[in-house]
């Protein structure tokens, strides 16, 4: 169950998980019209979740937050539906703080975290696709058109993109690729942008240059990067250890601090380096050099990211989903 035209719906259809849409909306920050607006969508996409979890029947329903989570909890709640939230960030936002008094566990990736809900919480760690655990470099880059000779950037901003990261790197690209390839995952915002942009660049440089609008093999890419530009969502916690991916990491500064939060706790563990996303366009391309000239400063930051790699994650929810479905005992009704 997800937000309707949301990215989840997409990635289940690819993976051929039954997908249901339910109505959401945004309420902090809001304006008091869309706010009202959103409390009525979440209104009546909450009547949807209690039909939906009528007809499914669910032993435990698990939950990853975003505003959608709201009414699935409250549903959930009220047909004694165990359930368990996952909070990937090192902070939690506003929607998992609201439906944690309606959660049975919250399971989270640090034990830093744990202190934001009491007995609740249980510390899993993060949990990643099994083919970043045993992604293998040279064939990764093999799989994406990749040479073996020179360092390799994988610059990113998030399912949708972000705007000012593709603008800085499309701003340096040339002297960049004098000293790297660059795997390039601009999202649907700027694509039209970037696509002339590649175009116009010479033979030599063109075929150092990979830009994609999305690419669903993001594990070859994470596992043939050297070094990644990438805002601080809660993939990044896990997704960049998981292969020790040291990182420029640019917080989108409108995400209520979560992704400063999370970038500051890989940097403050070397694993890391934060530039604001109002210094990138002046900072990348010395910032990016900086490292790629820098070895020993690069396999510093590679092996501090890997050792905060939690390998066993997805099986210690499992493990938590397991146990808590089978201390259901009352009927949906």
């Amino acid at each position: 169950m997800g937000a309707a035209a949301g990215v989840e719906e997409e990635l289940a259809g690819r993976a051929g998980i039954p997908f249901r849409a339910i109505e959401t909306g945004q309420v902090r920050g809001q304006a008091l019209g869309p706010a009202l607006r959103s409390l009525w969508r979440m209104r009546r996409g909450a009547a949807r979740c209690r039909s939906i979890l009528a007809d499914f029947r669910p032993d435990v329903v698990f939950l990853t937050g975003g505003y959608v989570a709201a009414p699935v909890a409250w549903a959930a709640w009220r047909m004694r539906v165990p359930i368990l939230i996952y909070l990937p960030d090192v902070t939690p936002g506003q929607a998992i703080r609201l439906t944690s008094y309606l959660a049975t566990r919250v399971a989270v990736s640090f034990p830093e975290v744990a202190r934001y809900f009491g007995q609740k919480a249980v510390v899993t760690g993060y949990p990643v696709r099994r083919e970043l655990l045993t992604a293998d470099r040279a064939a990764a880059r093999a799989a994406l058109g990749l040479t073996a000779d020179l360092p390799v950037l994988l610059v990113m901003g998030g399912s949708r993109g972000a705007r000012s990261i593709n603008r800085a790197l499309l701003a340096g690209l040339s002297t960049l690729l004098e000293r790297c390839q660059v795997v390039h995952v601009s999202g649907p915002l700027n694509w039209d942008e970037v696509a002339r942009a590649a175009a116009a660049l010479p033979a030599a440089a063109a075929g150092r240059y990979h830009p994609y609008p999305y690419l669903h093999e993001m594990p070859l890419a994470l596992a043939a990067a050297d070094l990644a530009v990438a805002r601080a969502g809660a993939a990044t916690l896990g997704e960049f250890p998981a292969v020790g991916l040291p990182a420029i990491l640019v917080p989108y500064p409108y995400s209520g601090q979560h992704q400063e939060a999370n970038a500051a706790y890989l940097a403050d563990r070397g694993a890391a380096l934060v530039v604001k996303d109002g210094e990138l366009a002046g900072r990348l391309v010395e910032t990016v050099l900086g490292l790629l000239a820098a070895p020993e400063r690069m396999a510093a930051m590679a092996r501090a990211s890997r050792s905060l790699a939690q390998p066993a994650a997805a099986a210690n929810i499992a493990a938590q989903l397991r146990a808590l479905a089978g201390t259901r005992s009352q009927p949906t009704r």
